[in-house]
Parts: structure tokens; sequence; C-alpha cells
């Protein structure tokens, strides 16, 4: 018990130390990037430090430098050297741990490149990645020191691609600044890549809460070229030369859009302030993937593809869950139904408390039958993270479940703190 108070009192006293931080004091408005690759099975993984980039602008928060969500699978987390006390922290999700729930990663190991991204620090730091164990507690599973006066902190944009501000309400950061990054788009279809970014805006600001808060957003666009158009399919043996390397068939899943070329994204990303990487790829084929404070990716031409387009930035930005079980997934047992999932719209009960029990009404059954009765009702419906059983959402319909709806309640606020975390 004295342990545990200790913890206690260390980590509140942590926080406490980090929300006097003033952001000048400590950062420059640029950023520091620290690269990785992260490895193992699905029992085990090891991180392995690649390289550090410092990299013209910082598109977060002055404000707002801890993060309050927990949201995702890992964290990253910086300390003063000197004082140890906590500056900054943002949680996040990556594609390797998805690997680790997939029958592949019981049988080999791999590797993914990935990276963090932090405020430019004006003295000496420590980086602390924290991954979430199988109970929901954070440990500590990398760390390092790093002087903003080393050398050997690399200092090159890689590419000098074409950029424009699309949207422009102010200062990155007091902003969500989105960067679109062009994917399978060659010299003659830039003006189709413009067109396409253009009317997938559109389509964001159609839904709530976004539309409410249009002002709150900047976006950034590159003009990223590709020497082939399109994306890899490997279930139809298409291989393209793109500059993002994305492709479908992720971990076997068809419809499933990703790209294991992290380290390129980064270096397209950098010419622009962000808070969100969406990549538009360009291709009439049904896909997306979305991964929390990772990237978003969508395709150009499907007649769905304007819902996916915002259900997968529902994932990448707010760290909603999928609420739907009907359809087939990669992953198994991805939400052990005896511990409370991190993200805000699917919960096991375990601690509902902690999820959207202050907006259920007192006279609605808990769990909610998903009848007529309750088809616009804040519930506990059963049915979501890609089982049947045991897992509930908020309401019968979401675009998070169904992509022919809104957002329901639930998300809509979850959306909005976070849009509201970003541009105080």
């Amino acid at each position: 018990m004295k342990y545990f108070l200790t913890l206690i009192f260390v980590v509140f006293t942590a926080v406490l130390y980090a929300q006097q931080v003033k952001f000048d004091d400590y950062f420059t408005n640029q950023t520091l990037r620290l690269d990785y690759i992260h490895a193992g099975n699905s029992d085990t993984a090891i991180v392995y430090f690649e390289q550090l980039k410092k990299e013209p602008f910082w598109g977060g928060s002055h404000v707002n430098l801890v993060d309050k969500f927990n949201y995702g699978e890992y964290k990253v987390l910086v300390y003063d050297v000197e004082t140890n006390g906590l500056l900054y922290s943002r949680c996040y999700s990556t594609l390797f741990h998805e690997w680790q729930a997939t029958p592949e990663a019981d049988e080999i190991n791999r590797s993914f490149y990935e990276s963090v991204v932090v405020p430019f620090p004006k003295k000496e730091i420590k980086i602390v990645i924290q991954e979430r164990d199988n109970r929901n507690t954070f440990l500590d599973i990398f760390e390092m020191e790093v002087s903003p006066y080393n050398m050997f902190i690399k200092r090159d944009l890689v590419y000098d691609f074409e950029t424009y501000t699309l949207i422009d309400n102010g200062d990155p950061a007091k902003k969500v600044d989105i960067v679109f990054l062009a994917e399978g788009y060659t010299l003659t279809e830039v003006n189709k890549y413009k067109r396409d970014v253009q009317k997938y805006v559109n389509q964001l600001f159609k839904y709530e809460p976004f539309k409410s808060n249009k002002n709150k957003f900047n976006i950034h666009v590159i003009v990223s070229i590709s020497e082939e158009s399109g994306t890899d399919i490997p279930g139809d043996s298409i291989w393209k030369n793109t500059i993002l390397s994305s492709n479908f068939y992720t971990f076997g899943t068809e419809r499933y859009l990703t790209t294991q070329d992290f380290k390129t994204v980064r270096d397209v990303a950098a010419l622009a302030p962000y808070d969100q990487i969406y990549i538009l790829t360009n291709t009439d084929k049904y896909g997306g993937g979305g991964i929390y404070n990772f990237y978003n990716l969508c395709v150009s031409d499907h007649q769905a593809a304007p819902a996916v387009f915002v259900h997968e930035f529902g994932h990448g930005f707010g760290g909603l869950a999928d609420e739907y079980w009907t359809s087939d997934v990669a992953v198994d047992d991805y939400y052990p139904t005896d511990i409370e999932p991190a993200d805000p719209n699917i919960t096991t009960m375990v601690d509902f408390n902690s999820k959207w029990a202050d907006m259920v009404d007192a006279n609605t059954p808990v769990p909610t039958p998903a009848n007529q009765q309750y088809i616009s009702t804040v519930g506990v419906f059963e049915g979501g993270g890609y089982v049947e059983k045991g897992v509930f959402r908020p309401q019968q319909n979401c675009i998070m479940r169904s992509l022919s709806y809104p957002f329901c309640k639930v998300c809509q606020r979850a959306i909005q703190q976070m849009i509201d975390f970003y541009s105080e």
C-alpha cells in the first residue's frame, strides 16, 4: 500500500508540474522526431532506436501539453532531465500492435518502422515510450536522453513537393492541423488530386461535430508525386511504384489499406505543420484504414469512399473503435472482455462509469434492447469491437458501425473533446 500511494504521488506531481509548464520555456516551434524499429511477435516486442530528426514545423498545442485521454496502446512522454518533470505526452496506436493480434504473429517475428514526434527541446530531455499491458497499465519499453545540440540529429528535408494551405484559420498551435499526402498520383494527375482533396474536405465538414467547428481546423496539402498511378493490390498481383508504398490486403484483409513505409510518410509530412496525417490514395477500389495518432488512409474514387473517409478519421483523430462485428477482420480477440477498453465508444461494462454512463437516461434499460423503441437512444447495445457478445456500443447506429449514418452522440462528444484539446 505504501508503494501504491507513493506511485500515485509521483504521477500526480509529474502531471501537476506539466500543467505549469510554459511551452516557450522548454520548446521551440519545431519538431523533434524519433524513429525506431518495433519488432517481435504475439508475445514479445522490442524497440530499437533508428534516428533523430529536426523538422521545421510544430503543429501541436502550446497549452495542452499532456495527454488527458489515454486512448491507444502506446504513449510517448518527454521529461526535463534536470528536474525530471513531465513536459509533454501523447498517446497513439500502431500497425505493429494490430499485427500482434493476428495469427501470423503466433508463427513468425516481424519488424515495423515507427516514429514519434515531440516539440523540439531547448535543453536536454528524456524521451520515454510506454506500452499498455493486458491490465491497462502503461509500462516503459524505451527511454533515451536527447540533447538539442546532438550533432547527429538530422536536419535535412528529404522532399521538396508543392505544398499549400487549403483552409487557413490561423495559428497551428490553436487549431487542428490536417495534412493531406498524395499516394499513387502521377505528375499528370496533380489537378485530380487537388480536386479530390477538396471533395473530401467538403465531406468531412458535413458531419457533426466537424461542421460546427470548421473554424478550428487548418488543412494543408502536400502534392507528393508517384511514378505510377494507383496502389498495390497483392490479391490481384498488382504492384505499383508509388511514393508511400501503400497496399490493400493488409494482414490478409482485402479492404484494409495501409502502408508500412512510415519513414517516408513522416518525411513527406514534414513539409507542413500537422496534428493528423491523411493519405489520399488514387484508386477506385473499396478500402481504407485509420490508426489513432498514426495515420489515416482512404481511396479516392469508390462510391462509398466519402463515408469511409470520415469513418477512418474517427479512428485516427478521435480514437474511436469500430462498432461492427459482422465483417471479416484480421485480428483475434482484440478487446479482452475482462478489462475496460481505452476507446471512448465501446465498453465491456467492467468500468462503464468511465465511459458514457452519464449520457444514459435512468429509464433506459442496461443492456439496451436493439429495437425500434430505442432506435435513437443512448444506451448500452451489445455488439461491437469485432465481436457480437461481450462488447457494447452507445447507440444502435453510428458511422463507426455502418457508413450510412452520422456519428452517434457519444462519438460526437469524444470528437468535440479532442477538437477542444487541440484548439484551446
